[in-house]
């Protein structure tokens, strides 16, 4: 194997892929990267047995070859270097670098005993626009919750429709959906459960990246490709097993009717939640109180310990039947969090007595929502 490649290209793909390399104890070639040298390309790719990922970046190859190296040895010392052209060579299962005033020799793993990373056979796909995946994966993925005995609420539900893909998550305290529009219709409609861990890394190595997004399907598998802007070959692939089993029925919980509907500020709400905080005590209990004859909502919270806090915020309130007093306790740490994930500058706060799930959502998006259970009263 002989080639060489720009550092800038090896540095991206060495700080992709060992997001997941060099943290096995029980495999040690867990802890090592493949490195193949193709036909003018080199293929990065790591795995941990659950997610793989391949980075192609374009070179000029001399020599064909494969071999694994320790990720964090390779990793730290090409990102030392200056940026120039690399000549890498392999020679008696030693990786040799060359770069301006640094030759340097890292010794490798034969590339036999690395797990295969399974590859989808399949030529259907569905394109996806990559920001505005990565975007709404972003606004689920922190609700779902490890989980042993359930463990498909550990995951993220996809769920793909003719015109849209649902993307679902709860932890049963509270629940995350939304909806990304196809711009056409697919007739595939199929379901599938993704693990938490892998959602997170496709956030982390595809957010910000504008264009197509292809997305394979397997009965087991699934499989993310993002391709070169300088050619027709893919760039990125990221390969996840799914988890097995079925998905709750969540559609029952969220609230087809509402008893109250204030619309507000999102920053001032999300103040005023945050300064009652100080003051909820170890149940993390603030209490959100709506009286007709005020338009707008109280917010309270009480600490024997140190004291109380009460605020008054202002906002359109709509009832759906006759006006009345309404108090209803909420985790302040599930509204902070809800509130976090709305991108937009007021809110909707929809709430169903003390026991029953309320809703928020950005006022002129229906495409996303979030449930919020309140703490019942004993």
């Amino acid at each position: 194997m002989k080639f060489i490649i720009l550092k800038e290209n090896l540095n991206q793909g060495l700080n992709f892929i060992n997001r997941i390399a060099g943290k096995n104890l029980t495999l040690p070639i867990l802890n090592n990267i493949l490195i193949s040298a193709e036909k003018n390309f080199l293929n990065l790719s790591a795995t941990d047995l659950e997610l793989g990922i391949k980075y192609w970046a374009l070179i000029k190859t001399e020599k064909e070859g494969k071999i694994t190296i320790p990720a964090k040895t390779l990793s730290a010392f090409i990102n030392l270097l200056p940026d120039d052209k690399i000549n890498i060579e392999l020679k008696n299962q030693t990786l040799n670098i060359d770069c301006q005033d640094y030759q340097t020799k890292i010794k490798g793993l034969s590339a036999e005993e690395f797990p295969i990373i399974p590859k989808i056979e399949n030529d259907n796909f569905i394109e996806l626009n990559c920001r505005v995946f990565c975007e709404g994966l972003s606004g689920v993925v922190d609700f779902a919750v490890l989980n042993q005995n359930r463990p498909e609420l550990s995951g993220i539900y996809f769920n793909f429709r003719k015109d849209a893909l649902c993307l679902v998550t709860t932890d049963s305290f509270r629940l995350a959906e939304k909806l990304l529009f196809f711009k056409e219709k697919t007739n595939q409609e199929f379901s599938f459960i993704l693990p938490q861990k892998s959602v997170r890394e496709i956030i982390n190595i595809l957010s910000g990246k504008e264009g197509s997004l292809k997305f394979y399907f397997s009965q087991n598998q699934v499989m993310f490709e993002y391709l070169m802007t300088e050619t027709a070959h893919p760039q990125i692939q990221i390969v996840s097993r799914v988890i097995d089993g079925e998905y709750p029925d969540y559609q029952g919980i969220i609230p087809k009717k509402y008893e109250a509907q204030i619309i507000l500020p999102k920053e001032k709400l999300l103040n005023h939640i945050k300064t009652a905080s100080i003051f909820s005590g170890k149940t993390n209990e603030v209490k959100i109180r709506l009286n007709p004859q005020k338009e707008g909502i109280e917010i309270f919270s009480q600490n024997p310990e140190l004291g109380e806090n009460q605020s008054f915020l202002q906002g359109q309130v709509k009832y759906s039947s006759a006006p009345k007093e309404m108090e209803v306790s909420f985790n302040h740490r599930f509204l902070i969090d809800g509130l976090l994930n709305i991108k937009e500058p007021e809110v909707i706060f929809e709430l169903n007595n003390e026991d029953g799930p309320a809703a928020l959502r950005p006022k002129t998006d229906s495409s996303y929502v979030y449930i919020v259970m309140p703490i019942k009263s004993v």
